[in-house]
């Protein structure tokens, strides 16, 4: 089992890497700019080319993570051109630190009363971005948090689009566990059935990371609150031990984004490990 956490870059890529080996996780995840920001990041690719051969001597795994404002569904020609832009230097420097891609939120419903009006859109951007992007690192898009029936919540839906854009082989997938429990995707029992349904449709083959995290709501709720694991969250421990158990998992990087101020992340990858870490 590969588990990591989130990491911040405010010691340059290579500090991240380094920050993650102290914490002695296998895998981490990191924003390649600030995350309150679309602006191109002019960086210094000595540092990511550090951070690449440091994860290779070290044996760990990265990914990036775009931005928060960050959005495929865009309102306006100048957002996308931003969005376009930001991502292509997302890639750039995920590229550069040898990250399996940028794990990118799935679209929202801008278009309130034509919904496959905003899934056009969404292939639209993709396409614009890929079209530009020759790397190896994939945009990986993650499912939402939103209520039953949201953009974004199915697996079905995250495959679809991956085949209907131009460059599927450029697309991968992200699986948020607090998001799939809040939308009512996996309710925490019915693991079989989102595992039968992953595997009929394609989904494991082009998963690349797991978003590890409790939801501080219950199931179906909607909301996106993360909790730690192992402390109070509406996911029992059983429910959890079960996905990690999957062989559709194998070798799939689990990254916390949980609450550091209640479990530093040190002691939840070290509870992680010594509960699951051995398979």
């Amino acid at each position: 089992m590969i588990f990591g956490s989130h990491v911040s870059i405010r010691d340059g890529y290579l500090g991240a890497a380094k920050r993650a080996a102290a914490l002695n996780a296998d895998a981490f995840q990191y924003f390649p700019k600030n995350p309150r920001s679309l602006s191109v990041k002019s960086f210094t690719r000595e540092d990511a080319e550090l951070c690449q051969d440091f994860c290779i001597q070290n044996g760990l795994v990265s990914v990036a993570h775009a931005p928060y404002p960050t959005a495929l569904t865009p309102s306006g020609d100048h957002k996308r051109e931003q969005v376009t832009a930001s991502l292509l230097n997302d890639l750039a420097i995920a590229e550069a630190c040898g990250s399996l891609g940028v794990v990118v939120h799935f679209g929202k419903d801008i278009f309130k009363e034509d919904q496959l009006a905003s899934y056009r859109l969404m292939i639209d951007v993709l396409n614009e971005v890929l079209s530009q992007w020759d790397g190896k690192g994939r945009i990986l898009l993650e499912n939402m948090a939103g209520k039953p029936g949201a953009m974004g919540t199915t697996l079905e839906e995250l495959v679809k689009l991956r085949e209907l854009c131009d460059y599927p082989e450029k697309i991968g997938f992200c699986f948020d566990t607090c998001h799939a429990f809040t939308s009512g995707l996996w309710n925490g029992d019915n693991w079989t059935q989102v595992e039968y349904q992953g595997v009929e449709n394609g989904y494991f083959e082009h998963l690349a990371v797991i978003h590890f995290n409790n939801s501080r709501y219950g199931t179906g709720s909607g909301k996106d609150r993360h909790a730690n694991i192992f402390d109070n969250g509406h996911i029992k421990e059983g429910q959890f031990a079960e996905l990690v158990a999957s062989t559709q998992l194998i070798n799939v990087p689990f990254i916390l984004e949980t609450p550091k101020e209640i479990i530093p992340h040190q002691e939840e990858i070290r509870q992680l490990q010594q509960k699951w870490g051995k398979k």
